[in-house]
């Protein structure tokens, strides 16, 4: 009773994050399905509590992060980005999404999967406006690259946060063990894309009026500081969100005397119900397992760390995402394999960060860059699919096999 309880509920809270009538947060409903599991029994107020703790310090550090990405956009980070990109497109579209790809890369792997999409799309697609072709190729890179390119840092998404916590490695250790299985995924799907996207691409773009790349030189040394803080209290025993708050201090206290930045924009830009969210949908994964479903994905799971156990946990973990969302699918999966070792911990993120690709409820990123480019495009369930298709599982073997070189070269 207490699992159809827990399962009901998840499905609930999933499928109106889903849909989101009327744009209400996630938390909406969140909020009060955590508190009848918790009144009914499913879950203990002291294990509700105890999972609530355990995510604290990572919506913590997810809310710096966010608040980190828009005060870089303030400063002026995705205009320059937009010139750079238009600048790279003379005569050749291969070239506009070679550029596309790096950019969407790095503002992934640096400041998370939730810039690229809402903060970085736009400015693709006015580019390709401004250059007079076709924006589904690079509307498609942006959405892809979301989600696998996330695979760097351990501040690249929620899920790396989550499973750098149950992997139990440093920062740099994280880092050289998905430095391998990121390039793969990027490569794979620059090739992927720029295959499939081929007749469009040929399009040549409209020259344009060569203009001074203006560099927001104070935001980017900022960034690159910070990034290095995530390295160095890493490394010395502290929490790497010490150092996404330091940045956020200074670019934020930079951005508010010069009036870029208001205070209304960085309390919004934290996503405070977004966040909540995050806590209650914990919560209610938590009474799904301790009410049975950690045994059945259990026996799901095989033994071992060997190239084809790894490749099955990560395929595992890529159908699970899209059937309840790649969040609810790490929570649900981390607390049965972070025993197994860190190996394990990574296919599993491997698994949740490119799966996503294959359908629109493989994350709430995939929902955010609908929402974005449905003036631009038109990306219908299928379509996307369809393209999901023809990428992920070559993606997905490839990061997996990626990984498990970077386990012999550097070691677990």
């Amino acid at each position: 009773m207490d699992l159809t309880l827990a399962l009901t509920a998840l499905a609930v809270v999933l499928v109106f994050a889903v849909v989101r009538p009327h744009k209400w947060p996630e938390a909406v409903v969140a909020v009060p399905a955590a508190a009848i599991l918790i009144a009914a029994g499913a879950v203990s107020l002291p294990e509700a509590a105890a999972e609530v703790g355990r995510l604290l310090p990572v919506v913590g550090f997810l809310a710096a992060v966010l608040v980190l990405a828009r005060v870089s956009d303030d400063e002026g980070v995705f205009k320059a980005a937009g010139a750079l990109m238009a600048k790279s497109a003379a005569n050749s579209q291969n070239r506009f999404l070679a550029t596309v790809f790096a950019i969407a890369a790095a503002t992934t792997a640096i400041l998370s999967l939730d810039a690229t999409v809402v903060l970085l799309t736009p400015v693709v697609l006015a580019t390709a406006r401004v250059l007079t072709v076709p924006p589904r190729p690079h509307a498609y890179a942006t959405a892809h690259l979301a989600n696998s390119a996330s695979l760097l840092l351990p501040v690249s998404n929620l899920t790396n946060l989550l499973a750098f916590a149950a992997a139990g490695v440093s920062f740099l250790h994280f880092t050289a063990l998905m430095a391998v299985p990121w390039l793969a995924a990027i490569a794979v799907e620059f090739l992927l894309l720029r295959w499939l996207f081929r007749r469009e691409l040929a399009i040549t773009p409209q020259p344009q009026t060569r203009e001074a790349i203006d560099v927001p030189v104070f935001a980017v040394v900022v960034l690159g500081l910070t990034l290095a803080g995530f390295v160095v209290t890493s490394t010395v025993g502290l929490s790497p969100a010490w150092a996404a708050l330091a940045g956020v201090t200074v670019l934020a206290a930079h951005g508010l005397v010069r009036r870029r930045s208001t205070v209304s924009r960085l309390v919004g830009a934290a996503d405070v119900p977004f966040l909540i969210f995050v806590l209650c949908l914990g919560v209610v994964v938590d009474a799904v397992m301790v009410n049975g479903l950690d045994g059945a994905l259990r026996g799901l799971l095989p033994a071992g760390d060997t190239l084809a156990a790894l490749l099955a946990v990560a395929a595992i973990a890529a159908a699970l995402s899209n059937l309840v969302n790649n969040l609810p699918a790490v929570l649900l999966l981390l607390p049965l394999v972070s025993a197994s070792g860190p190996a394990v911990v990574l296919a599993v993120l491997i698994g949740v960060n490119i799966g996503p690709n294959l359908t629109y409820v493989g994350s709430l990123a995939n929902l955010l860059w609908r929402g974005v480019v449905r003036r631009d495009i038109a990306a219908g369930p299928w379509e996307f699919t369809r393209i999901g298709l023809c990428t992920v599982p070559v993606t997905l073997v490839a990061s997996v096999i990626g990984l498990w070189l970077a386990l012999r070269l550097f070691g677990v």
